[in-house]
């Protein structure tokens, strides 16, 4: 199925606030159109910092306790993966901000960042 554009959006949903054939329509205030972008800004996301990974048998698993090293498939010192819900867009560092971990961006795609926060 190909993205409906904004245009098409904007169609579809005066379509549906057509009044059908005997129905009482009510005047309510006009509102400011919200662009789509608008609204997507406050649509919560899932930011992470990815740090590895490793493919191990179940048995490895099992045999995992504490004080285990894993060894992960990223060299020390290599910027990590950024992901978006999942999705990788960039990659970063990790820092200390305040008393938390933060991380510090390297590195984005090619993804079009500035059209989700416009």
């Amino acid at each position: 199925m190909d993205p409906i554009d904004n245009s098409e959006l904007s169609s579809l949903l005066a379509d549906l606030a057509e009044p059908v054939a005997g129905e009482t329509v009510t005047a309510e205030p006009a509102r400011a159109p919200r662009s789509l972008t608008q609204m997507m800004r406050k649509i919560p996301v899932t930011l992470t910092l990815e740090v590895g990974a490793a493919r191990v048998s179940l048995q490895d698993v099992m045999n995992i306790e504490q004080d285990s090293v894993v060894e992960l498939d990223t060299l020390a010192g290599e910027p990590l993966v950024i992901k978006v819900n999942g999705t990788p867009i960039g990659r970063a560092e990790v820092v200390v901000s305040g008393e938390n971990y933060g991380l510090k961006v390297v590195e984005l795609t090619d993804l079009d960042l500035g059209t989700l926060g416009a």
